[in-house]
């Protein structure tokens, strides 16, 4: 009887411990998708563009570098600034062009209707201007001496009428000399005047190179 009760009670112990062991189960992890970090610099875009008497063009009402400031602008979510000369230049083409040599060949530094106040505040600054015989207009001087670009990113860009930047890269890095220059673009100013979608496709792909 004793070796009957034995058997019984090892074919239970048998019976309750042939169920298979479950292992753990972890939490499920769940992917995490990583979205770039929003940047918090900011952009100006400065220029100076002139309007009137403009050669092989005829009388515009805006300027070709405020057309390609635009768009910059449009295209960066930039602020901007447009650089006045306290004293305009005249409408008319070739009294403009006169001014414009007597006052490169004196180095001289027209006075500003107003300078920018908040220009600490922006981290990247598109610098644009027209090319006068084949340097910056003198009132860009004037601005650029007359501000502190320690520290902040410069992108010059500029409209011309066959000489590109010429030499204003240098002009601008000796004026910001603590400033990071980075490549320039280059518009006809015919084209930003008059073909705007060859322009912006300039534009677009000069920025999609900076990283824009």
């Amino acid at each position: 009887m004793k070796k009957i009760f034995l058997l019984l009670l090892m074919i239970l112990t048998v019976s309750g411990c042939g169920g298979e062991e479950k292992a753990p189960v972890e939490p499920e992890k769940k992917s995490v998708e990583q979205t770039p970090a929003p940047t918090d610099k900011k952009i100006l875009v400065v220029y100076f563009s002139r309007t009137g008497e403009e050669y092989s063009i005829g009388n515009i009402t805006k300027g070709n570098t405020a057309i390609v400031a635009e768009m910059i602008a449009a295209k960066t979510g930039a602020d901007t600034f447009e650089i006045k000369p306290a004293v305009a230049y005249p409408d008319a083409y070739e009294p403009c062009t006169e001014i414009a040599k007597k006052e490169l060949e004196s180095n001289a530094r027209p006075a500003l209707e107003k300078n920018i106040d908040n220009l600490a505040q922006y981290d990247t600054v598109f610098i644009g201007f027209p090319i006068w015989w084949g340097a910056l207009p003198r009132v860009m001087m004037t601005f650029l001496e007359a501000n502190d670009f320690s520290g902040k990113t410069i992108v010059p860009f500029c409209t011309h009428g066959g000489s590109g930047l010429a030499g204003t890269v240098r002009e601008i890095k000796d004026a910001c000399p603590n400033a990071k220059v980075l490549d320039g673009l280059a518009i006809v100013g015919k084209t930003a005047q008059n073909d705007s979608a060859a322009a912006e496709m300039e534009v677009d792909a000069w920025l999609s190179g900076l990283g824009y």
